[in-house]
């Protein structure tokens, strides 16, 4: 059985920085694309950082230079490093992992909210 669990959401301060971990199961996360999506109220669903199995990473414009995406093979996890936080990266954070043959995985999200 596939399962993904995020940890390390919270509440921080504006400026502040956040580490959220992605603990898989059933998968081994070096041979799927993982990444990181977060969904605010009223928002569409949106891709904040990939990375592929080859390591390439890309990132949304929104976080690009605040965020790093980055995977731990030995641990079977990936993290994202968030630093200088904004008000507007408050949302629900979800783990994915999508595999060469088109299956997707999603972790049950956890709540980042940067307030004052």
């Amino acid at each position: 059985q596939v399962q993904l669990v995020e940890s390390g959401g919270g509440l921080v301060q504006p400026g502040g920085s956040l580490r959220l971990s992605c603990a898989a199961s059933g998968i081994a996360v070096r041979l799927y694309v993982m990444g990181w999506y977060r969904q605010a109220p009223g928002k569409q669903r949106e891709l904040v950082a990939r990375i592929t199995r080859g390591s390439s990473t890309s990132y949304a414009d929104s976080v690009n230079r605040r965020f790093t995406i980055s995977r731990d093979n030995a641990k079977n996890t990936v993290s994202l490093q968030m630093n200088s936080l904004k008000p507007d990266d408050t949302a629900v954070y979800y783990c994915n992992a999508e595999s060469l043959n088109g299956y997707t995985y999603w972790g049950q999200g956890t709540q980042v909210t940067v307030s004052s």
